[in-house]
């Protein structure tokens, strides 16, 4: 079995007794105790895959710094409990496959406990890594929030550009990508996505009516017996985007917390992740911040 890290001490940095935050909640664990709680954390610090700048591998401390300050309670779902923290995988040295082979190990050992992953990016190379254990025993659909495809061709090496190829090359069922941008993918990855009856939901579809959004999304995936959400955190308008390929035109926080929302409550989710934050890219924190805050808001939708 892959070796994680320490989870680290959780605390909520407010001096109000009584102002609960998720550091307050969040209590470190092990993979094998990870059955104990509803959802557990996994750290994926790397970003040896980017296609772009770095930063992402800086993400899953920083991401646990802030969701530590995040208040527990959501107005409609009531306060988060039951959150584990398993810490980090341990990435070792080699090329960007020999990495997702590791994380590939560790993320079916989360996989096989009883509690939800939650995986901490880190760069879009390991959602290949993080999905692939689903594949061996189910149909898989996946919902990507993204403002790429992420269906690139890969040669010598696979990127943050080719997880969903991968995917599609293991027995990938279903997938769906909201909030994809005009004129940031090629015709021919568009084209592998539509002949393989993948949904492309726009970032401009999203702002004209969310709720059918989700819907097309969730209904090209019909078929599949689990589901997975991705988010890649480029899926945010460049202003909120402190990430290795910001772009305009994407979705704003408010959007986004309320797509993962109803994601979250299909019954058939098996794992989520947030990628390619990139801390050491980011303005005054505001896209940690916002990633932190769609992790809380993914965990309410799941348990409502």
């Amino acid at each position: 079995m892959s070796s994680f890290t320490t989870p680290q001490d959780w605390t909520g940095p407010s001096s109000d007794s009584v102002d609960e935050q998720l550091g307050d909640v969040v209590t470190g664990t092990t993979v094998d105790d990870a059955g104990e709680f509803d959802a557990v954390l996994v750290g994926e610090p790397y970003d040896g895959g980017v296609v772009s700048r770095e930063g992402a591998a800086e993400g899953p401390t920083t991401l646990r710094e802030s969701l530590a300050a995040v208040k527990s309670h959501h107005f409609d779902a009531g306060p988060l409990r039951d959150i584990g923290d398993v810490g980090d995988v341990a990435i070792p040295d080699g090329s960007v496959a020999t990495v997702q082979h590791a994380v590939r190990e560790a993320a079916a050992s989360v996989h096989d406990s009883d509690a939800l992953p939650v995986f901490l990016g880190g760069d879009n190379s390991l959602t290949f890594a993080n999905v692939a254990p689903l594949l061996e025993d189910a149909s898989v659909g996946v919902v990507n929030f993204d403002a790429h495809l992420d269906v690139r061709e890969f040669g010598e090496r696979p990127t943050s550009g080719t997880p969903y190829r991968q995917l599609y090359d293991a027995g990938l069922d279903g997938y769906a990508c909201v909030g994809a941008r005009h004129f940031e993918t090629s015709s021919a990855y568009h084209d592998f996505v539509r002949e393989r009856d993948g949904e492309i939901v726009t970032a401009e579809e999203v702002a004209d009516d969310p709720l059918q959004a989700v819907d097309r999304a969730l209904s090209a995936l019909d078929g599949v017996d689990r589901l997975y959400c991705s988010v890649d955190i480029d899926v945010l308008d460049a202003p909120y985007c402190g990430s290795s390929a910001p772009t305009p035109g994407g979705l704003t926080p408010r959007e986004l917390f309320r797509l993962v929302r109803l994601v979250a409550s299909d019954d058939r989710l098996a794992g989520f992740e947030v990628v390619e934050c990139a801390p050491p890219l980011d303005t005054d924190g505001r896209t940690v911040d916002a990633a932190a805050r769609t992790i809380a808001h993914f965990l309410a939708g799941w348990n409502a």
